[in-house]
């Protein structure tokens, strides 16, 4: 064995040419001289020398004299004496295309991993936010909120995203994660767990808001919740994942930095830089979104809301200072707090302010009263039990001794405070006694309805403090001063401002390219539904899918669309006229009527005339179907409905809704 291990080693490859010039030239294969030596040669037996520039400065004759398994043996030897793996020839290809050398001379390549950025909702609008990240094959979520419907949206209850392209991609969705707990992040999360069970990714805080609001629709038990920290990071198949805390108006609130083949790309989520926050808070977490930034960021999608102020967003701090400026200015009156049932901080403030002037603390509102109770389980919020009392017990004690928090803020019609304002509210009675303040800035599209019940309120004898008359609010979005801070820290190759209207998307995207290293073709405003390829190599929207808004009524969800909204618009004008008659199948004779019915149209007792006008017509269009011998019952309804609408217009210049109801008997 001794003997047979050498000569397998050393000579093998040339045992049948020659056994001694093997030995003597061998050791010098792998030295620089013989790699210089090595395109010199002259003879047939020298096939040993294993690089493909020798090989190929051999003559034909000599090549053909070689028999084809010697020059694989000298290529096993030399790669094993080089510590490499001895292979076949097709290796050494396969380690000459290794070489780092290689792909410098010819990036072209090795082209980038693209991932592709789908927003679903939240541009261009104020809510709805959710957003789909696919990378070689892997899909993860961000965010599942709605917005609350337009006043034209006559009858609507929500609006909520459409979930169709999440639901035809639902085999490669990893999860959904969620950056904070309010509405427009986490509302319609019910609606699509009715269809899709998706892993959840969120703080604790905010899964106790998601659960308390799966409860009403009976999904909390079957939800599956991955609880997520600051900086632990969480992989989903290409994706890792890691939570970066950030400042908002609500506590667990969160941004992502998404890690994939393609790159990192950072999701602000909702949020502003508060240096002073309140007490068990921390300042955004600036340094990781820098050390990101110092590796490479390849696009930030950042929050967009607040793009048109300049300067900073002000602390949390002030509304305390405001709100104790106004509990002292209350003097013996009650003191009721209007506000969003998710802003935990203003809730905590509202109680630390109550105990210092002695009052008891009561919640109103179904959405407030669960809130607080789930935050107060989970240590987010701390009041002492001789503090709180239910609403029943708000009138066992004197004005100056009760505080109510409660919700409305938004003038939502069947909130607390609206009915308090319209004087229906079972437990609260509002009257001069009173000093309501509402701790909250009106959502764009709910001033009409805000400013309402604050007419509610003043109209009962109460005094209202409402929008910025004192420091009762602060946003909690970032302006353009912190959205610059979030730029420069992160120094993305791309940027896409979401979370926001078009003007504000605008602005965002105006100070982005005011700083000056992003360049202008590197910032989109992009739209919903746009499926964005997006690689180190360049940006481009390859096409769309589908996205938009699904309108919920009551129970129905999407079963109104644009033309039920069409047809309540049109009723909310003008109304509607309603014709109904009965006629002979067999002859087309009519045998009573036509009636006709005004809703919302004109008062009949008080338009006889008209109306008695508008028979006419009806019995006149029905004689010419018979004339005309016409059984086709949609035609002679048109007809009907034709000659009608052109009567009542031309005596009231209006266009109600005409409904023709012809019974065949």
């Amino acid at each position: 064995m001794e003997e047979f291990k050498p000569k397998r080693r050393n000579t093998a490859p040339s045992a049948q040419n020659d056994q001694t010039a093997p030995r003597t030239r061998k050791p010098r294969a792998p030295r620089p001289q013989g790699e210089n030596a090595a395109p010199v040669q002259h003879r047939p037996r020298k096939p040993r020398t294993p690089r493909p520039a020798a090989a190929a400065e051999q003559t034909p004759a000599a090549a053909q004299s070689i028999p084809a398994p010697r020059p694989r043996r000298p290529r096993q030897n030399n790669a094993a004496q080089q510590g490499e793996h001895t292979t076949a020839p097709r290796p050494q290809g396969q380690r000459r295309g290794r070489r780092p050398q290689k792909s410098q001379e010819h990036p072209e390549m090795t082209p980038a991993i693209p991932m592709h950025i789908c927003p679903l909702g939240g541009l261009g609008e104020v809510g709805k936010n959710i957003t789909l990240y696919e990378c070689q094959g892997d899909m993860i979520l961000v965010d599942c909120g709605l917005v609350f419907p337009d006043a034209d949206m006559f009858g609507v209850d929500l609006v909520i995203p459409d979930f169709t392209y999440v639901l035809e991609n639902k085999d490669r969705i990893k999860g959904l994660f969620i950056t904070h707990g309010h509405e427009d992040h986490i509302g319609s999360l019910p609606y699509l767990l009715k269809k899709f069970n998706v892993p959840i990714y969120a703080a604790r805080l905010t899964i106790g808001l998601i659960k308390n609001k799966l409860e009403e629709h009976g999904l909390a038990s079957s939800a599956i919740f991955h609880e997520i920290r600051p900086r632990q990071k969480v992989t989903l198949g290409c994706f890792t994942v890691e939570p970066i805390h950030v400042n908002h108006s609500i506590p667990d609130s969160l941004a992502f930095a998404i890690d994939c083949p393609a790159g990192v790309v950072i999701h602000t989520g909702d949020f502003k830089v508060d240096y002073t926050p309140l007490s068990g808070d921390a300042v955004t977490d600036l340094p990781t979104i820098a050390e990101y930034g110092r590796k490479g960021v390849l696009a930030l999608l950042a929050d967009s809301t607040n793009a048109e102020r300049p300067g900073f967003t002000a602390t949390e701090q002030t509304v305390a200072e405001g709100v104790r400026r106004l509990f002292a200015k209350a003097g013996k009156r009650r003191i009721i707090v209007a506000t969003f049932a998710s802003n935990i901080y203003r809730v905590q403030q509202i109680i630390d302010l109550a105990i210092e002037s002695g009052r008891k603390v009561a919640v109103s509102g179904r959405s407030m009263v669960s809130n607080t109770e789930m935050a107060r389980e989970l240590g987010y919020l701390h009041a002492p039990d001789n503090v709180l009392i239910t609403i029943d017990e708000i009138n066992k004690y004197p004005p100056e001794k009760v505080v109510l928090i409660t919700t409305g803020s938004q003038g939502e019609p069947l909130s607390a405070l609206s009915r308090m304002a319209q004087a229906s509210h079972r437990q609260v009675r509002v009257g001069p006694n009173d000093f309501i303040i509402i701790s909250a800035r009106p959502i764009p599209g709910n001033e009409k309805t805000v400013t309402k019940v604050v007419n509610g309120l003043l109209t009962l004898g109460a005094e209202v403090i409402y929008e910025n008359m004192y420091d009762t609010h602060v946003s909690g979005h970032a302006c353009q001063e912190e959205q610059k801070l979030m730029l420069t820290l992160a120094h993305p190759q791309f940027f896409l401002p979401v979370h926001g209207e078009f003007k504000q998307l605008k602005r965002h995207a105006e100070t982005a390219e005011h700083l000056g290293y992003i360049p202008k073709q590197n910032i989109y405003i992009a739209e919903n539904g746009q499926n964005i390829r997006l690689s180190a190599d360049g940006m481009t929207v390859e096409n769309t899918v589908t996205a938009g808004a699904v309108m919920v009524d009551g129970y129905g969800v999407g079963d109104v669309g644009n033309v039920v909204l069409r047809d309540r618009h049109h009723l909310s004008e003008d109304g509607i006229i309603i014709v109904t008659a009965a006629i002979d199948g067999s002859n087309g004779q009519v045998l009573s009527g036509p009636d006709l019915v005004s809703r919302g149209f004109v008062y009949v007792r008080e338009s006889e005339e008209l109306m008695e006008g508008a028979r006419t017509q009806v019995e006149m269009a029905l004689d010419r179907s018979l004339a005309d011998n016409m059984h086709d019952w949609a035609s002679v309804k048109a007809r009907v409905r034709e000659a009608l609408s052109s009567y009542i217009y031309r005596r009231t210049k209006r266009s109600p809704m005409i409904l023709p109801i012809l019974l065949e008997v």
